[in-house]
């Protein structure tokens, strides 16, 4: 099995960040497993600083202040209006953790960290 050496996954990272920040505002959004929006959150420009140990770290993150609403079931990045990437939410051991899948019409919903990982293998 290959092994991924630091400066591999750094490069791998940096280019993930790269992408995202490529056009418009980048966006986390939380949606229904239906991929429909529940609640849309804005990333700072940049997006992520630059990567460590093949891990990128979010900049600031703008809270949704009135959400659509509905049960959460994935969280995706976009920029330029395209799916960049998808990850796993849940209430404890996913790629994305949240107090309580459901988000009701007009709540705040926030995001206080995210990072984006290339493992070494």
């Amino acid at each position: 099995m290959a092994v991924l050496e630091t400066v591999m996954r750094n490069a791998m990272a940096d280019a993930i960040d790269t992408q995202i920040n490529s056009g418009t505002a980048a966006t986390l959004v939380f949606e229904t497993s239906g991929d429909v929006e529940v609640a849309t959150l804005t990333f700072g420009d940049p997006a992520f600083g630059a990567a460590a140990t093949g891990v990128i770290t979010a900049n600031s993150i703008t809270d949704d202040t009135s959400a659509t609403g509905g049960t959460v079931a994935q969280a995706s990045i976009y920029a330029d209006a395209a799916k960049q990437m998808e990850m796993t939410v849940a209430t404890s051991g996913a790629e994305s953790n949240m107090s309580s899948l459901v988000v009701a019409a007009s709540e705040t919903v926030s995001c206080s960290a995210l990072t984006i990982t290339v493992p070494a293998s």
